[in-house]
C-alpha cells in the first residue's frame, strides 16, 4: 500500500525524509512517540494531536486536509509500535 493513496505529496515526504537524518531533529521525534501504544494510534483524536506536536518539531506546515489524510493514513495501517514487522511495512512504504 503507497502513502499515495493517502494523497501525500512526494516532495513533502522527501523533505521529511531528510529532515529525520539530523539526529537532534530524529531525538525529538523519539521523545514526543516514547511511550505510543497500537491503541493511541487508533484513536483519532490522539493521532491528530501527535500529527500536530511532529509537525511542529520538523517545522513543516500542514492544511487541515493534509492533517485528514494523514491520521486517516495511521489509523487505518493499524499500527503496532512494538511489533517489528509493522515497523519493517512502514519503512519499506516510505524507502
Amino acid at each position: 500500500m503507497s502513502y499515495t493513496k493517502y494523497g501525500f505529496d512526494p516532495a513533502q515526504v522527501e523533505r521529511i525524509k531528510l529532515k529525520m537524518k539530523n539526529p537532534q531533529t530524529k531525538e525529538r521525534v523519539k521523545m514526543i512517540l516514547q511511550g505510543v501504544t497500537k491503541y493511541d494510534l487508533q484513536d483519532r483524536v490522539k493521532v491528530r494531536r501527535f500529527v500536530g506536536m511532529l509537525t511542529k518539531a520538523l517545522g513543516e506546515k500542514v492544511t487541515e486536509q493534509q492533517m485528514e489524510h494523514l491520521v486517516q493514513f495511521v489509523v487505518s495501517q493499524k499500527i503496532d509500535p512494538n511489533n517489528t514487522f509493522h515497523l519493517i511495512k512502514l519503512w519499506s512504504m516510505f524507502r
